[in-house]
């Protein structure tokens, strides 16, 4: 069932439409922020799982890259699923199997239970994300739509922010076990609240599938992904054959995925339609997005690395310095999307940009093993306010330039090369890292100066890529001017007419 309303609707019934599509909203950020949290949580718990499970590093760091092959290839199907299957039967199946995967993943005897636990719940993470972006664009008017990307900002900043904090907190006290036992009932908490309350807000309609673009997909973005992974621990003795193997192995797919898209366009059967490319404020924002997310990840890898590497502080005071950041893009973000919809992205995401690429520039000087703790945290808390200036007015944008019926298509999009992103920016930052501190070590600096210099140079390679980022932001565009969509528009109405 469409929210289209037939003429004559009584302000009645469309008060009822509007808390209807308020409640599903709200139960479908709630239930992807604890998702997404899931996804972070595992960085600090490397040194506990290798001690009570008797595994290697290499081994414990699969938990992690296991979850992103897992997400990267799950997420470009979602445009399909989206369109072929009813909200309410999409959300019970994506906390389903979150929730299986934490239940599993508590009561895991070892280590080969618990990775493909992180699996089954990387296969709900994946679907919960571009369920909540189409959800919005599709119920939500163009007018009110910034305040309600500001809770999806909450949903892609604050969670992966407060994940390595939350997951301090609990092993300075319990075991890793506990940090999905605490989830388990939050999660199942969703579900059966998603059971009960959760109603179809969209028309499932009837599309192919085409099988041999899944395949290139997950060859693709999955191969590319697990290179970049391998790349960040590649740091002694040149790359690994698998690592290069990988990475040629995904940009080979990734281009006979494109081809595929391009023919398959033509009959509108694309498994992932590439056309949102032809819309210019979605291809700056989609680049603009990617910045911020090799930003957001390289930061929240390097610093607790710093923090604990350099300063000599444990994991729970790393977490805590970087918490208030956190914070602080969750409380500006409703604000933010308040004042999009009264000014656009222009005014917003300028001074946003500008912001993000000082403080990155900033800790490319500050940071020395004298470094006072304070400093960090208000170099965090800085970066995170210029983040959050971004993150809502990127969304909006993006996807509000696109045609209604682009809309899962692109979320599926915006949200795979999120973890692009995130994974390039994770190999970018700890390759840099790792190579400058070791010819650092190698000319007589100390361990801690070594290390120190090393993400020095990481954060100036992101100081560098944000500054361009200050550039793209004067050619967003607010939806409304973008010309694709009259050249979309006059199309759809053409189509009509002829039927």
């Amino acid at each position: 069932m469409t929210d289209t309303q037939p003429h004559g609707s009584t302000p009645t019934l469309i008060q009822d439409h509007s808390k209807r599509n308020s409640r599903v909203i709200m139960l479908l950020v709630v239930s992807a922020f604890v998702v997404i949290l899931n996804e972070t949580v595992m960085g600090v718990a490397i040194p506990h799982l290798m001690t009570d499970l008797q595994i290697t590093a290499n081994a414990a760091q699969w938990l992690t890259t296991a979850f992103l092959l897992t997400m990267a290839v799950v997420i470009p199907i979602t445009g399909f699923l989206l369109q072929r299957f009813p909200t309410r039967g999409i959300f019970i199946a994506a906390m389903s199997l979150f929730s299986a995967g934490t239940l599993l993943a508590a009561a895991a005897p070892g280590f080969d239970v618990l990775l493909v636990a992180r699996v089954i719940q990387a296969s709900g993470t994946a679907i919960m994300f571009p369920l909540l972006i189409t959800t919005v664009m599709q119920l939500e008017p163009p007018a009110t739509r910034g305040r309600r990307m500001g809770s999806i900002s909450i949903v892609i900043s604050v969670a992966p922010a407060i994940g390595p904090t939350i997951s301090g907190l609990i092993l300075s006290a319990f075991s890793w076990r506990y940090m999905f036992i605490f989830v388990l009932p939050v999660a199942l908490t969703a579900l059966w609240m998603g059971w009960r309350r959760m109603e179809n807000v969209t028309e499932p309609r009837k599309v192919p599938l085409d099988l041999l673009s899944v395949v290139l997909s997950a060859f693709g973005f999955g191969g590319f992904v697990f290179g970049l992974s391998r790349l960040g621990e590649s740091t002694e003795g040149g790359l690994a054959v698998s690592t290069i193997a990988a990475i040629a192995v995904g940009v080979v797919s990734l281009g006979l995925f494109v081809w595929r898209q391009i023919v398959l366009q033509r009959t509108d059967t694309a498994l992932l339609d590439l056309r949102v490319f032809r819309t210019p404020t979605f291809t700056i924002s989609v680049v603009m997005f990617m910045i911020l997310m090799v930003s957001l990840f390289g930061s929240l890898i390097l610093l607790p690395l710093f923090i604990q590497g350099v300063l000599g502080l444990s994991v729970l005071q790393s977490g805590l310095v970087i918490l208030p950041g956190g914070l602080i893009m969750g409380l500006l973000a409703p604000t933010i999307g308040k004042i999009y919809d009264r000014v656009g992205p222009r005014p917003l995401l300028i001074p946003g940009a500008a912001i993000v690429a000082a403080v990155l520039w900033t800790l490319t000087f500050i940071l020395t093993p004298g470094t006072p703790v304070w400093q960090l945290v208000a170099a965090h808390m800085t970066l995170s306010i210029g983040l959050a200036l971004m993150f809502t007015p990127l969304f909006t944008a993006s996807l509000g330039s696109l045609p209604p019926h682009l809309y899962s298509h692109g979320s599926a999009t915006l949200s795979t090369l999120q973890q692009v992103a995130g994974a390039a920016g994770t190999a970018l930052f700890i390759s840099t890292m790792s190579a400058v501190a070791m010819t650092s070590a190698d000319e007589g600096a100390s361990a801690a100066q070594a290390q120190s210099d090393g993400i020095q140079a990481a954060f100036m390679i992101g100081a560098v890529m944000a500054s361009f980022a200050i550039v793209f932001a004067f050619f967003v565009r607010p939806p409304a001017e973008d010309p694709v969509d009259d050249v979309a528009a006059s199309a759809q109405t053409d189509g009509a007419i002829a039927h």
